[in-house]
């Protein structure tokens, strides 16, 4: 089993790839193959960091303003991709 600095670097780099994820207790265990003690200890590392919030309703998301990924992680930040746009004539 990964120890429990990797599973959270893992979760970490899931929510910045995906920004907008929300999971409950229960989807967070089935996503990341955890039992109930293991995810809760994670996911416990990762609000004290501030960098997961709790909802009101009990689901776990990223907190706004984390900035870029750390090198650590094998991530650079990348200038945001501008979409071509067609001029008319």
């Amino acid at each position: 089993m990964p120890s429990s600095e990797l599973l959270v670097a893992r979760i970490r780099g899931e929510y910045r790839e995906m920004p907008g994820l929300r999971l409950t207790f229960a989807q967070a265990c089935r996503l990341w193959h955890m039992d109930a003690a293991a995810c809760a200890s994670v996911l416990e590392v990762l609000v004290a960091e501030n960098f997961l919030a709790r909802t009101a309703s009990g689901a776990f998301v990223a907190v706004a303003n984390q900035g870029p990924a750390p090198r650590a992680y094998g991530l650079e930040r990348i200038g945001a991709i501008t979409p071509r746009v067609r001029r008319r004539a």
